[in-house]
């Protein structure tokens, strides 16, 4: 960040007076931005504006300064699957569409896939069980079995995916080939 002001401040050959002066800031304001200190609100306007570009470019957005932050919000959206049938396939899904960074896309992408496969074998399974459960004779409800065993699953991958991302930025469970 502070080096993008005083690169973009010495590409058009200006001193940081001159930067002060053009943007009605004081040289400490400039000088402590250089140093280091973020610029917000009125400052960043101004610096943007005096040096003719966007504010973005000074103070890159969440999405651009944060990659892995939006990977794991997609991550942790999929907890949403535990409550909503499909929930883990939306939310992840709208999050990954909305993000910029092609890494983090990619890894929405491979977070989406898992999602896509653990709804579609826990409704082969909770189709299925009504008549396995008929043929059997069992009494007990049989679709609770598949049901709590792939949300344990489901909440196990989210967890450790999680845990990946902040250690290594990458996903530690995810499939060879996503669908997406």
């Amino acid at each position: 960040m502070s080096n993008q002001v005083k690169t973009f401040r010495e590409q058009q050959h200006m001193t940081q007076a001159e930067l002060a002066e053009k943007s009605g800031l004081s040289l400490r304001t400039i000088q402590r931005i250089e140093a280091g200190s973020t610029p917000k609100g009125f400052t960043l306007k101004a610096i943007a504006k005096a040096l003719e570009i966007e504010t973005e470019k000074i103070v890159p957005s969440v999405q651009e300064k944060g990659p892995n932050n939006r990977a794991k919000l997609i991550n942790l959206s999929s907890l949403v699957g535990l409550i909503i049938p499909f929930g883990g396939i939306i939310m992840p899904l709208i999050l990954t569409h909305k993000t910029r960074d092609p890494k983090t896309k990619e890894i929405g992408k491979d977070i989406i896939s898992i999602q896509i496969l653990l709804a579609a074998v826990l409704s082969l399974f909770m189709i299925i069980s009504p008549f396995i459960q008929h043929l059997s004779g069992i009494r007990f409800p049989l679709f609770l079995i598949p049901l709590i065993s792939l949300l344990g699953v489901k909440l196990f991958i989210i967890i450790r995916n999680g845990i990946s991302l902040n250690q290594n930025n990458t996903l530690h469970i995810k499939l060879k080939t996503n669908f997406l």
